[in-house]
């Protein structure tokens, strides 16, 4: 079911996400979330995560339309001109397409463990402010099969509307566990048996390409000025760094997120590489 309402204004109680779309804290406490880009919306409108509105000019409704009529949800259809729906953002858009949805409830740390595929692969977060990068690792994450992305306390939201673009929806499958304390909750997964791997850059003689990486283990990736804190790196059983020239000091966060979860990946034979051992290759 569905409703539709076409709108010359932003004054309808049902419109204050759209408003405030940039006052994140308000949006965190309501449990809601902006998606953006006709992508990011399409993929919202088919996933399973709850629906509460959208808000699109009409001729991208008529492309949207069997979604969301193939939706459970009563959900609240409102069509604007372009020129309105660029006041909310204070600069052009390109496609103009928004739609608010529902933060989904988080897995417990026990039962991501027990549905996850062995050997296990979590990644984690610390202190990682950017909401693009954390957007990024997000898609990261969920191209390169972790079954769990653990946001520390003092990282951004990867429900921000900015993470959410920069994800391209992969949030909405990507399994998310958001941590009051990153520390205890690695001190949790090593007594599971699982291996905390830092991807730290300040490493001398310890590279990605000799860490075993094969049973299960959790990458964790730090900010992007900072690196991990000390903490969280004593919390770790490894720290590698990615192999580089002197004349560079660290890959970009999600670009570090990516090789490393490649190169856990291919230990484990995911694209039919020869795994040598794990050690001194």
């Amino acid at each position: 079911m569905h409703t539709v309402c076409h709108i010359t204004a932003f004054d309808r109680p049902e419109l204050q996400p759209y408003a405030t779309m940039r006052r994140h804290v308000e949006h965190r406490e309501q449990g809601i979330f902006v998606a953006e880009g006709e992508k990011v919306v399409r993929r919202l409108l088919e996933s399973s995560l709850t629906v509460l509105s959208i808000l699109v000019p009409e001729k991208w409704y008529r492309d949207l339309e069997p979604l969301v009529r193939a939706r459970p949800e009563n959900i609240q259809v409102f069509l604007a001109e372009k020129k309105l729906l660029e006041t909310l953002t204070g600069f052009s858009m390109y496609q103009g397409l928004l739609a608010v949805g529902k933060v989904p409830r988080q897995p417990s740390l026990e039962a991501a463990l027990q549905q996850a595929p062995q050997p296990r692969l979590f990644a984690a977060v610390d202190s990682l402010s950017s909401a693009e990068n954390m957007g990024a690792v997000v898609r990261n994450c969920a191209a390169l099969h972790v079954s769990l992305l653990i946001i520390g306390e003092t990282a951004s939201s990867p429900y921000l509307r900015r993470a959410v673009r920069s994800s391209m929806g992969t949030i909405f499958q990507q399994a998310v566990f958001e941590t009051t304390h990153l520390v205890t909750t690695l001190s949790d997964l090593k007594q599971r048996g699982m291996r905390c791997v830092a991807a730290h850059p300040h490493v001398s003689g310890r590279t990605l390409p000799q860490a075993d990486l094969r049973g299960d283990c959790c990458v964790v990736l730090g900010s992007e000025g900072y690196g991990i804190s000390k903490p969280v790196l004593d919390a770790c059983d490894d720290a590698v760094a990615v192999p580089m020239p002197p004349t560079v000091d660290s890959l970009n966060v999600a670009s570090a997120a990516a090789v490393f979860l490649y190169e856990t990946n291919r230990q484990r034979g995911k694209y039919g590489c020869v795994d040598y051992g794990g050690n001194g290759r």
